[in-house]
């Protein structure tokens, strides 16, 4: 720790920080562009069969979306014991992580499944009740399922394999599943070279083969000799001050992403009772935010990895310099995206088939999206990275989902039901609440009750005698 401390510039700033940000940030960021493009590449073809096969898997991915920040909530939670770990040395404490991750997230899968293959005009009916889409919605719903219980294996892996600063893999293979899943969306969706002509189906069955490959091939890696890799029996070492801590950890992460990403299909309910136009239009816009602003989001998720690292070797007070300097950093990175997103978006809205009317939405949308994802990526950074990492997840949990709920899903009924706004102006109503949040979360971060190190009383006992002996 003393070497570790003399390499350091007049700032505080460990040398080679920047380098190290940009080394462990980049493929976050790349990865998941990759991955949104995936949700991006499949509505843009579904997109060419017409406004209502957009709006229907718009709306069947629904489910998928919640049981997605479902898993990666709790996930979330663990990745804090992991990075911690990792910055320990404590191979042994990643591997029971990981394990436990993976567990708890195909429980959570298992619920989610059920749900979608079996009841999904239950699911449906909560946002449309339009004839021209629910057949095409259910045949999405029921069909993509399979991939819920494949992602309760690679999130937790993906989220291990960059908590030890492995960002590379996650981002080959996302690469290799993103081409794979545009060729059979090109294959099935049209039926090119013999295949059939299978529309909505078709994209659902592409999605399907691409998400096993990549479960596959991560189960693959973890066995290949990497920092994931140990014995069977390591992943299930759990103790009752291992699982106690975790989870009271985890569940407020959970909590957090649960209640928000519902909130996020409160306004999709809202949004659908706008009508098919108002819906797609949205669908289109919001699959290419979500390229964009996965730019800033990245930080959030390279901070969680660098602040880990350097409390879980007790470095507490250098993680606060460094927080500061992302959070700088990110707000640059956010204004940078909001420009690409409204310039480089309006162009890329002539990939669908959007009526005139819906065209016109979309681009407004666009311009609201821009001008509030610099403190989306803020708030992201403050919650997802800089709460997290310390293990303050309960109040991060209250100031996200509490602005969501308490601001933001009443203005969106009141906006589209009562005021039956134009779906931008809604939009731009639910906003709003971005603002608050921010102004919450950064009294938190000011106040460095966030700064904790989680793993104390943790270590594996090799861990504790080397630290022992080197006391």
């Amino acid at each position: 720790m003393q070497e570790i401390n003399k390499l350091r510039n007049d700032s505080g700033i460990p040398k080679g920080f920047y380098k190290k940000l940009v080394k462990i940030a980049l493929p976050i960021a790349v990865q998941g562009i990759i991955s949104s493009s995936l949700g991006l590449v499949d509505n843009i073809m579904v997109g060419s069969l017409g406004e209502e096969a957009l709006a229907a898997v718009g709306i069947a991915m629904q489910i998928f979306f919640v049981q997605y920040l479902f898993v990666f909530g709790f996930v979330s939670g663990c990745g804090t014991f992991v990075a911690q770990f990792y910055g320990a040395g404590d191979k042994k404490g990643v591997h029971k992580t990981l394990g436990f991750a993976i567990t708890v997230s195909l429980l959570i899968g298992l619920i989610f499944f059920v749900a979608a293959f079996f009841f999904p005009e239950k699911v449906i009916s909560l946002y449309t009740d339009d004839i021209s889409v629910v057949p095409l919605a259910r045949t999405y719903m029921r069909t993509g399922s399979w991939t819920i219980l494949f992602l309760g294996f690679s999130i937790p892996i993906e989220a291990s394999l960059r908590g030890t600063q492995q960002t590379t893999l996650p981002l080959y293979v996302s690469s290799f599943v993103f081409s794979l899943n545009t060729i059979l969306n090109y294959f099935l969706i049209y039926g090119k070279f013999g295949f059939p002509h299978l529309g909505v189906y078709g994209a659902a069955i592409a999605t399907v083969i691409a998400r096993f490959l990549e479960m596959f091939i991560l189960l693959i890696v973890i066995r290949k000799g990497n920092y994931l890799t140990g014995k069977l029996p390591e992943y299930f070492d759990w103790n009752k001050l291992f699982l106690k801590r975790v989870i009271n950890n985890a569940k407020s992460t959970t909590g957090n992403e649960l209640f928000w990403s519902l909130g996020q299909t409160v306004y999709v309910a809202a949004f659908a009772r706008l009508g098919v136009t108002a819906y797609a239009s949205f669908q289109a816009a919001n699959n290419i935010n979500n390229v964009f602003i996965f730019a800033g989001y990245s930080l959030g998720d390279a901070t969680l990895i660098i602040l880990g690292e350097y409390l879980g070797r007790r470095e507490n007070e250098l993680a606060e310099k460094i927080s500061k300097k992302i959070l700088k950093i990110g707000t640059i990175i956010g204004i940078i995206s909001a420009f690409g997103l409204y310039f480089i978006g309006r162009w890329m809205l002539q990939l669908f088939e959007l009526t005139e009317l819906g065209r016109i939405y979309s681009e407004r949308l666009l311009l609201v999206m821009a001008i509030i994802m610099a403190i989306k990526v803020y708030c992201t950074i403050l919650v997802i990275g800089i709460l997290r990492a310390g293990g303050d997840t309960k109040f991060a949990m209250f100031a996200e989902c509490g602005a969501v709920w308490l601001i933001g899903v009443p203005l969106a009924f009141f906006g589209a039901l009562t005021l039956q706004l134009p779906i931008y102006l809604v939009y731009a109503l639910i906003g709003s609440y971005n603002i608050v949040e921010a102004a919450i979360l950064t009294q938190r971060f000011i106040s460095k009750k966030w700064n904790k190190t989680m793993i104390v009383g943790l270590e594996s006992e090799d861990i504790k005698l080397n630290e022992n002996r080197l006391s």
